[in-house]
């Protein structure tokens, strides 16, 4: 059995000046407060997600 891949991901910046959609990404991506980490399954569709609020978060592996 093979361990799943993850990814770290940080909140650096608010999204409250964002667009509502944007938002709506960071919140489906586990992020509720600034400097809050959160490890998510990588994934093709959290990928795009990431991708589409790259501004806002900071990746680690």
């Amino acid at each position: 059995m093979t361990a799943k891949k993850t990814l770290k991901v940080t909140l650096v910046r608010s999204p409250i000046a964002c667009k509502q959609n944007h938002r709506q990404t960071v919140r489906g991506l586990g992020l509720r407060r600034i400097r809050q980490t959160v490890e998510v399954e990588d994934t093709p569709a959290v990928r795009g997600m990431i991708h589409q609020v790259a501004y806002l978060v900071r990746v680690d592996a």
